[in-house]
């Protein structure tokens, strides 16, 4: 009697897992690191623009570049900025 086919374990293996990259990739340095900048500015709003994605959501490090110091203070800028209607809460429909 011939075994059963798994069609739920094919299924699933080959739906949903991507491929990570063989090597660790080229870190993105940091933009304020580079410019020497000791605390992100809220006002600056051209500048934290680079951080909100086109639907109003703050990028995560990994996608800007940022380091965790930075990131952490992107976060609180952009939300002091919200706050103040400087930078929208979500982005144009």
């Amino acid at each position: 009697m011939p075994a059963p086919k798994n069609s739920d374990r094919d299924r699933s293996s080959s739906r949903g897992k991507r491929n990570a990259p063989a090597g660790p990739g080229r870190r993105k340095s940091c933009f304020f690191c580079k410019s020497k900048v000791e605390e992100v500015d809220y006002k600056n709003i051209n500048e934290l623009r680079r951080y909100v994605s086109e639907k109003g959501k703050i990028r995560n490090r990994r996608i800007s570049g940022a380091c965790r110091r930075h990131q952490r203070q992107v976060a609180v800028a952009v939300k002091r900025a919200r706050e103040l209607a400087l930078l929208p809460y979500v982005g144009e429909k």
